[in-house]
């Protein structure tokens, strides 16, 4: 029996003893340990590694318990962020083995969209896959995903359009609709450029039939943005923001069964919000997107 098997064992049997007021004796007998062992054991001074140990398990439970599609990394991140408590992944993942926490399995993301028969203007990829920003709108990139939920057994469909920052990753604008229509991704474009008059980024998508819509480009043009389009059949071009799309499901939609759109669209009306002012990411520095942005405007 393995010494962290045996503390585990003698931790259980002291929580369940002042939960159930169980004897002491019957607990080590179903736990199969010598009664003189778990006293030892009990009066013990425990070294400070194992009371700091026991420190850290605790802030991962609760950590654990609001947030329970985090994994070992995040958990880490949100440590250091929230609670001052900067420990490496290694010990968070092995303390996370002993309580048994898993993050949530991530489904893979099926997209929706949707190629132009006749596009009417194609850009060349002029992003190719640099991610890399040294301040805020200088690229931005867009793309569009579906929702489903349910009324009885018939199934229905909503629709989220986004535009992200490469530099903060910072969701920009996004509206959300029933039809994955020109319109969803013209007002997703007015209020990001309402929101920020003064940004001229490269602006990056898939080639959506929106986006190799005419009056698309033009709309670019007139407020001084160069368009870049990812390659056919290269999801890898527009890498962030379909990562966004599985962060967001993963996390609040994957597993679950909406049964009316104003559920489903006040999830991820929060979960937007969530995701830019308290969500920390590792490459962000642990910080949050808006973190991010309002360090680089204070500097």
């Amino acid at each position: 029996m393995s010494l962290v098997y045996q503390v585990n064992l003698y931790t259980l049997i002291l929580k369940e003893h002042e939960y159930s007021h169980c004897p002491i004796d019957e607990l080590c007998r179903l736990a199969h340990v010598a009664r003189s062992a778990y006293y030892k054991w009990l009066k013990r001074k425990a070294p400070m590694s194992e009371v700091e140990n026991q420190r850290i398990a605790e802030l991962i439970e609760t950590i654990h318990q609001e947030s329970p599609d985090k994994g070992y990394r995040r958990i880490r991140d949100d440590l250091a962020h929230d609670y001052n408590t900067d420990v490496n992944d290694k010990r968070v993942l092995r303390i996370c083995r002993l309580l048994d926490i898993k993050s949530t399995i991530k489904y893979r993301n099926h997209g929706c969209t949707r190629q132009a028969a006749k596009p009417q203007y194609i850009a060349a990829n002029l992003l190719n896959r640099d991610f890399h920003a040294e301040k805020p709108n200088e690229k931005w990139l867009t793309d569009v995903t579906e929702f489903k939920y349910y009324t009885g057994t018939e199934k229905h469909k909503i629709y989220l359009s986004a535009i992200l920052d490469l530099y903060d990753r910072r969701i920009v604008s996004f509206i959300i609709r029933d039809s994955n229509d020109n319109s969803l991704v013209y007002d997703t474009f007015h209020t990001a450029v309402t929101a920020n008059p003064l940004a001229h980024p490269l602006f990056h998508s898939d080639r959506g039939f929106q986006y190799t819509n005419r009056v698309f480009h033009t709309m670019l043009v007139k407020a001084g943005m160069e368009q870049s389009m990812s390659r056919v059949g290269k999801c890898i071009d527009n890498g962030p923001i379909e990562g966004f799309w599985g962060i967001l499901k993963r996390e609040r939609y994957y597993g679950k069964r909406f049964l009316d759109r104003a559920s489903l669209v006040g999830m991820i009306n929060r979960y937007i919000i969530y995701y830019n002012t308290e969500r920390v990411q590792r490459k962000l520095g642990v910080l949050t997107p808006f973190e991010k942005h309002e360090m680089y405007l204070a500097a």
